[in-house]
């Protein structure tokens, strides 16, 4: 860890981590005192946002989130090892989370959807914390396949539905929405996705640095909606709206 290391963990033959290009084998060979290191390329997770040297279980709320081959427990979701957003190791994904866990406690909303929901991580949450059925929507064609393969390790594929494309592929409104990406992203999609959310409803918004916060929020509340509560974490923010309708 002194010389640079992002991760640390032990392996069958000895220590792996994860260090920057910047620190040679050499240095790392003379800091362990050893005669050399096996290198390798490391595999960014979350989007390339997280660097993991293997998939670990880590508990948001009141939920743990563990490897594929984890054996399943009634406080478990289990997700593939991928490079697809939504891990829970990253502080929004954390923030929506725990949105979704308070705002379901309140009042269990018959549906929801995750717009830009990558491995499908929040979808599932809200299907586990009670919420009948589920969209995830995504351009990407293949986070959309982990998010099918995360919905089948959970049982939970005939509840939750997947659609590639953008916004203008859905119709109706929801009493629930999520949209974790980009501050670029969330501005432009602020009309449509304003018109997704249902009379009393709720929008959780992250992907969002601190310092965006009000400007991300802007647009938003130009079209009728206001911050309920904001949320900041590690130089992350997460907005929790209501329309006015």
């Amino acid at each position: 860890m002194q010389i640079g290391a992002i991760d640390v963990e032990e392996v069958p033959s000895g220590v792996a981590a994860i260090l920057p290009d910047s620190v040679t084998p050499g240095e790392v060979a003379r800091a362990l005192s050893v005669d050399g290191v096996r290198v390798s390329q490391a595999l960014a997770r979350d989007g390339g946002s997280t660097w993991l040297l293997s998939p670990r279980t880590v508990r948001v709320g009141t939920i743990q989130f563990v490897p594929s081959e984890a054996a399943a427990t009634p406080d478990s979701i289990r997700l593939a090892d991928s490079s697809a957003f939504g891990t829970g190791h990253h502080p929004t994904t954390a923030l929506c989370i725990e949105a979704l866990e308070e705002i379901i406690r309140r009042n269990v909303p018959d549906g929801m959807v995750d717009v830009g929901t990558g491995s499908g991580i929040l979808a599932l949450t809200a299907l586990k914390l009670g919420v009948s059925q589920a969209v995830g929507l995504d351009i990407d064609a293949d986070a959309l396949k982990v998010a099918a393969e995360n919905a089948r390790l959970n049982h939970v594929e005939h509840r939750l539905q997947l659609v590639c494309g953008s916004l203008d592929r859905l119709d109706g409104s929801w009493p629930l929405a999520v949209a974790n990406v980009l501050p670029a992203p969330l501005i432009e999609l602020a009309p449509p996705l304003v018109r997704r959310v249902a009379p009393g409803g709720t929008l959780i918004l992250s992907g969002i640095p601190s310092s965006l916060k009000s400007e991300v929020a802007q647009p938003y509340v130009r079209s009728g909606m206001r911050v309920a509560r904001s949320e900041d974490r590690a130089g992350w923010a997460m907005l929790e709206l209501r329309p006015s309708w």
